[in-house]
């Protein structure tokens, strides 16, 4: 397995989308989530993140210039219990109320699809991490169209059991640039994860695009203890 560099992938990508990487930290001791949103329309760009209690959310940053909530105003992260889970959608929602209802990662996500906007058909991307008892997990999910037809979806599920230390698996909506935007392929791709959290921060944010990035969340779980560590950072200021 070929391990690859995380500002490797994110510099030769000018439009990865949106993304999320889950892994462990390079001391092993931490389980990592990233999760950051891009834009090329005003009314995309027109966002920030902002920390609530029980997990992220999206909000317009000038309320007045907000065109359409649709598909940009939701919620990232979620917090049940021993799951933390991050999407790029409103299926944040229907992970969290699955798993409250004893569905698993994999059945909770069958009610939806890749996302209504043809001719793009965004993929949904999902991922939970799991903690319990000093043992960790995660899960990856991408729901996709088969080469744009909407009348066809692909499912897609990756776990990982015993995750190794200083590896993360990044997933992202779009293989870069176009019209229509070219969807992900292929599994979430092996990243190496240095450092602490403001490293990775550092890396991942000065990496990305700067005339399309918007939005950064970072957050490191304490495998053994659960305290949580949390950067945002938002281009809007």
């Amino acid at each position: 397995m070929q391990i690859s560099s995380l500002e490797k992938e994110l510099s030769g990508n000018e439009y990865p989308g949106r993304g999320i990487i889950t892994g462990t930290s390079a001391d092993g001791k931490k389980a990592v989530a990233v999760y950051f949103i891009m834009g090329r329309s005003s009314n995309s760009r027109n966002r920030i993140f902002v920390q609530e209690d029980d997990g992220l959310r999206t909000k317009a940053f000038d309320e007045s210039k907000l065109e359409d909530p649709s598909l940009i105003i939701y919620w990232p992260v979620r917090v049940l219990g021993n799951d933390t889970i991050v999407t790029n959608g409103d299926q944040t929602d229907t992970v969290y109320d699955g798993l409250k209802k004893g569905l698993t990662f994999e059945q909770s996500l069958r009610s939806r699809t890749f996302e209504p906007d043809a001719p793009n058909f965004t993929p949904r991307i999902s991922a939970v991490m799991h903690i319990e008892d000093g043992k960790y997990t995660f899960s990856q999910s991408i729901l996709k169209s088969d080469s744009g037809d909407s009348a066809s979806s692909l499912r897609y599920t990756y776990s990982y059991e015993n995750p190794k230390a200083g590896v993360g698996r990044f997933i992202h909506t779009y293989m870069g640039d176009g019209n229509p935007l070219p969807s992900y392929e292929g599994e979430p791709t092996p990243v190496q994860l240095d450092g602490d959290i403001d490293t990775l921060t550092e890396t991942v944010w000065n990496s990305l695009n700067e005339a399309n990035k918007v939005s950064l969340f970072v957050r490191f779980i304490d495998i053994a203890t659960g305290k949580t560590e949390t950067r945002i950072v938002n281009k809007n200021k």
